[in-house]
């Protein structure tokens, strides 16, 4: 537990001053975010959000996996969502190689064999950004209505470019 107590101790100052105990589960802002992992994003700062306003759904990548699809069908029946901003950013590493390159890196990295599972790479941001937003469009499970927008955000600006579906 020893390399966590940095972590513990900053817990401890953050129950202190804690000021959120009046929030529900509930999106008040109404919004889904997926979104990538990357820690260089803040999801909730990058649309002028605070916690409480959105649900955030975090993978590599940013993409509409099944498990995402999965918690989205909660989200939008149960908590209060009826918008889904699908958010992938610029220099990520599930776009910088192919399936079997980013497995190699693994293997060279540690020496496991990860080709037993999808990595999801991308060599095509916006195709696989418009892709992913058919999947929640035409998810017969979501409820309806629901708006959904595409957007890359770029990692050295800051700024959020949309792409929509071109239906």
């Amino acid at each position: 537990m020893e390399i966590f107590q940095d972590l513990l101790a900053a817990n401890q100052k953050y129950a202190q001053g804690f000021a959120h105990e009046d929030l529900t589960g509930f999106a008040v802002k109404g919004l889904a975010i997926v979104t990538c992992m990357d820690s260089r994003i803040d999801p909730l700062s990058i649309v002028g959000m605070r916690p409480g306003d959105a649900k955030i759904l975090r993978n590599a990548g940013a993409r509409v996996t099944e498990d995402v699809l999965r918690t989205l069908i909660l989200a939008t029946h149960l908590l209060g969502v009826n918008r889904i901003l699908v958010m992938p950013h610029t220099n990520c590493k599930m776009a910088s190689g192919d399936e079997s390159t980013i497995h190699q890196q693994i293997f060279e990295k540690s020496g496991i064999d990860t080709r037993s599972i999808e990595i999801r790479t991308v060599t095509d941001q916006i195709t696989a950004l418009k892709s992913d937003i058919v999947r929640i469009e035409t998810c017969p499970l979501l409820n309806k209505p629901l708006a959904v927008m595409g957007g890359i955000y770029d990692v050295d600006n800051g700024t959020l470019t949309p792409i929509n579906n071109s239906k």
